[in-house]
């Protein structure tokens, strides 16, 4: 049986076995996959130590592994999450500076929030829509697309909106017009640390050159909407919390507004030094927490493709049109 055929089973299956069970289950899969070093395993090694530049051969190994529990526990929430309770929901979230993205949503703004593949985003967007305000962000799409589309439902059954970043209409301008015609407050997360469509923007991550996408930043500047940063960390829950959420674990999802660049500048320059803000919000919440960094792809420039780089750095020299 292939991966992707386990994964549509679990998608379809997860919400009727014991939780307990999913967890352990995606412990030894975490571990057989960490034990075994394979190219996922070495990347995440390998982003982990721009992070702990400083952590032994072992200490690296033993931070990896940890992180790939994390990523693992990360899928079995996502498998039960649609099986929760408002109640358990709530009970799993914790937050801080939720009260300055409240003030923003005050005013019937639509807030643009960059993140990255930390914790359990998913969670965090099913919470969000359940207690801020609607939830409208971007899916990139999986092979088969049979699997996209259990993803997809899956997002949609929690009552988010979601674009696909590839194969329909211009995610860019479908964003633009949720942001800009929107008649009452909503959230639009953006999952940005890594660029997937050749239009990213070179930032300085960990000190080292990356590529992350352009999206959170170019939507701000274009829009005026609220930009905010925000980090996701998985803490042990324990007493009548974790009772609450019939879980021993939850997570922290910490809000940070981030300044747009000054008008003075050009627009494709705003959106450079905008997302390089952002960047530095979301890798203070890495370093603080790297185990929950779930980063098992290139994102570091020294990593990339040097055909993609040019391809890249043309796209962004383009001007405004090319930054996206």
């Amino acid at each position: 049986m292939s991966g992707r055929t386990l994964l549509t089973l679990a998608w379809r299956l997860g919400g009727r076995v014991p939780e307990g069970v999913v967890r352990a289950v995606g412990a030894l899969v975490a571990d057989v996959t960490w034990f075994r070093h394979g190219t996922s395993v070495r990347r995440l090694e390998s982003n982990l130590r721009h992070v702990r530049p400083w952590l032994s051969r072992r200490g690296l190994r033993a931070l990896s592994r940890t992180g790939m529990r994390s990523y693992m526990r990360y899928y079995g929430e996502a498998f039960t999450l649609s099986s929760l309770t408002a109640a358990q929901l709530t009970a799993r979230v914790r937050t801080i500076g939720e009260d300055r993205l409240r003030g923003a949503l005050v005013h019937g703004d639509r807030v643009v929030i960059a993140l990255g593949h930390q914790g359990n985003w998913d969670l965090a967007g099913a919470w969000a829509t359940q207690n801020l305000a609607s939830v409208t962000t971007v899916a990139e799409r999986l092979e088969p697309e049979e699997v996209f589309q259990e993803f997809l439902a899956f997002r949609e059954g929690l009552g988010m909106t979601i674009f696909p970043l590839t194969g329909g209409r211009d995610v860019f301008r479908e964003l633009l017009r949720a942001v800009g015609s929107g008649s009452e407050a909503g959230l639009v997360p953006l999952v940005a640390d890594r660029d997937l469509t050749r239009r990213g923007i070179e930032v300085s991550l960990f000190g080292a050159p990356a590529r992350v996408a352009a999206g959170p930043a170019a939507l701000a500047v274009s829009t005026g909407a609220p930009l905010f940063a925000a980090s996701i960390w998985y803490e042990r829950l324990v007493g009548e919390r974790r009772r609450r959420a019939g879980s021993p674990w939850g997570i922290v999802v910490a809000f940070r507004p981030v300044e747009t660049a000054p008008e003075s500048l050009s627009r494709a320059e705003r959106v450079i030094v905008t997302t390089q803000a952002w960047v530095d919000e979301v890798a203070a919440g890495i370093a603080a927490h790297p185990e929950d960094w779930h980063m098992l792809q290139k994102v570091f420039v020294a990593d990339l493709d040097p055909a993609r780089d040019a391809d890249v750095a043309t796209s962004v020299a383009d001007g405004p049109g090319g930054v996206r």
